[in-house]
């Protein structure tokens, strides 16, 4: 009997859930010119992304967005620019005063513009790459992976 409480109790502790929130036919959050539409293509895989924070005691970490999990999204695949077809969840768990998580989870067929694919397909690993005003590629300069990190870090504790 001692063991079939403990065991309730720890199941009424180890709370989860997940949602389902909006499906979608079309979603981006980029500006796309609706002129490019007919000429995008799209990938024959679903891809998935996510904005999450930690729950630390009953504080959370950072305020979690859905705008931030489908740029997360888009942003992991080279060339993407939209997705289609996809849905959006919300997933959470918790172990009350000690650790959880929330998160917004984005499913969806990536959406493709293929003159950016191929500039990108061209870039090395770690490359420092320099805008003009007007967003085009001025230079591309090839880093190491401890110089990335080195920017990585100042641009994170700017």
């Amino acid at each position: 009997m001692k063991k079939i409480i403990i065991l309730i109790i720890t199941c009424t502790f180890l709370t989860g859930c997940s949602r389902n929130l909006f499906n979608f036919t079309l979603v981006s959050t980029q500006n796309i010119e609706l002129e490019k539409l007919a000429s995008l293509q799209t990938s024959p895989e679903k891809i998935t992304g996510e904005d999450k924070a930690s729950i630390i005691i009953f504080i959370p970490t950072k305020t979690i967005r859905i705008d931030r999990a489908i740029s997360n999204t888009i942003d992991a695949f080279p060339g993407c620019m939209a997705l289609m077809n996809g849905t959006v969840y919300s997933k959470f768990w918790f172990i009350p005063y000690i650790y959880g998580e929330a998160k917004f989870v984005v499913e969806g067929t990536p959406v493709i513009d293929s003159s950016i694919m191929q500039t990108t397909s061209n870039l090395p690993k770690y490359a420092k790459v320099i805008l003009d005003k007007k967003g085009n590629i001025n230079s591309i300069e090839s880093i190491s992976e401890k110089k990335y990190l080195d920017e990585k870090n100042k641009i994170q504790n700017f």
